[in-house]
């Protein structure tokens, strides 16, 4: 038998922290008390030293690039990431080669992962204009939800048939999430600087190529029609304080049929670094103004952005390295998120309790997630300790993922992920990942 036993942990559960000892047992928690006694010899104690002890956060939404763009980073390295972040479990997105978007090439994802991964794990269906058939064979046992592209991102597989569209969110009652920029606006305002630059245009206008306008057209579309069809909608990395007016707080999160998430880099950067960090904050969407920040801050606060997530999407540094036109866009985060929101903590504008609840508990409600994302009795151990006050500076020698650079390079982070336990078992200590892959298949509470 597993037996590890926590002690002396600032435990963060569903708003509130509190001091306690927390004993696993195999996979589970089985018992969290003010005080556990070790009952056994063969019991692992673990003194936590009166750090933060909170639930394994859940990314909604990550590109591990596995299969066919493995040189990028798999699920293997991108796992490794994530443990050592702090992310237990994963939902990983379609756009891969092939592209998730059959029955038969979902499953082999999941075989990959039942091998390669680190963490707990679960990938979205993706639609496209001719697959609802395939679309509908979609399991909401053991399959995330489905996830349509409105615009065009890494991997082509942008859905702009308006029929199609409404067939989706009118035959399916499982959870769809949608990334939101609007094609034509884009493509529009990409002429326009390119009509001024020629073929050197700079980062620097990335955010208003693929801009506020672009994405409100299309987040207020999907919206629009979720609400026709009573769909069941997630919006996934919003970065516009206009679209914020799309979303409400006035009702409790589960009873909300239309929820939202913001992703790391939409909440840290804003466009003044593109000067400096040029196309390494080349994300879709883009990150916006200052004022924009500032809003989905608001939004994230007050309720109105259910989650946060990291959108982590390695590409190599030479493929960012080329010009504005050429680079791809996407970044890795896995590795930095929690900490990152950590660092918020510090600068007052986050309470620890508050990021939990948007990247471990919310994550688990929204997409109905079996006994993950909390610290309950009976629910799987996954389980993270975070020391607040251990500062470590991010450099190339300590970064996981695969392509070897990280946003935050250079960056001192005060905060450190000392343990993070995946299913019971102890994957990352001390800048150290276990060559042991506890990872299992997310499964769902739905009909």
């Amino acid at each position: 038998m597993n037996r590890v036993l926590i002690k002396n942990a600032k435990i963060v559960n569903e708003g509130v922290i509190f001091e306690g000892d927390v004993l696993i047992e195999n996979d589970l928690i089985v018992e969290i008390s003010e005080s556990i006694s070790a009952k056994s010899s063969q019991c692992v104690i673990i003194d936590a030293e009166g750090n933060y002890l909170m639930p394994g956060v859940i990314d909604d939404q990550v590109h591990f690039r596995d299969p066919g763009l493995t040189y990028k980073g798999d699920i293997e390295s991108e796992s490794r990431a994530a443990v050592a972040g702090g992310i237990t479990s994963f939902i990983e997105q379609p756009n891969t080669v092939p592209n998730a978007v059959t029955q038969e090439i979902l499953e082999e994802k999941y075989q990959l992962a039942a091998e390669k991964s680190y963490a707990n794990y679960s990938f979205m269906m993706g639609a496209t204009n001719d697959n609802l058939e395939e679309v509908l064979k979609t399991n909401p046992k053991n399959v995330a939800g489905i996830k349509i592209f409105l615009g065009s991102s890494t991997g082509n597989m942008l859905v702009d048939n308006e029929v199609t569209l409404e067939k989706i969110f009118s035959s399916t009652s499982m959870l769809i999430a949608v990334h939101c920029e609007d094609e034509a606006t884009i493509k529009s305002n990409l002429e326009k600087y390119k009509a001024e630059y020629g073929e050197d245009v700079p980062v620097t206008v990335h955010h208003l190529i693929r801009s506020e306008e672009a994405c409100y057209i299309s987040s207020s579309r999907a919206i629009a029609l979720a609400k026709k069809t009573g769909a069941r909608l997630h919006v996934f990395h919003l970065s516009t304080a206009k679209e914020m007016d799309l979303f409400t707080n006035k009702i409790p999160l589960e009873q909300k049929k239309i929820t939202a998430e913001v992703c790391i880099h939409h909440l840290w950067f804003t466009n003044d670094d593109y000067a400096t960090k040029g196309n390494l904050i080349k994300w879709n969407p883009a990150v916006k103004t200052a004022n924009d920040r500032k809003v989905l801050w608001e939004a994230l606060l007050d309720g109105r952005i259910d989650v946060i997530a990291t959108d982590h999407a390695p590409h190599t540094l030479e493929e960012k390295k080329q010009p504005y036109l050429k680079a791809p866009a996407g970044g890795p985060l896995v590795q930095h998120a929690v900490v990152a929101m950590f660092e918020s903590f510090h600068q007052g504008k986050i309470s620890i309790e508050k990021i939990v609840e948007k990247m471990c508990h919310n994550p688990a409600k929204i997409f109905k997630i079996e006994k993950r994302g909390f610290i309950r009795e009976g629910y799987y151990a996954d389980l993270v300790i975070v020391n607040s006050g251990l500062p470590w500076s991010v450099k190339k020698e300590n970064i996981f993922a695969k392509c070897g650079w990280s946003p935050f390079e250079g960056f001192t982070f005060k905060s450190r992920i000392t343990h993070t336990f995946v299913n019971g078992q102890l994957v990352y200590n001390a800048f150290k990942v276990k060559n042991i892959r506890p990872g299992k298949r997310l499964l769902f509470d739905r009909e």
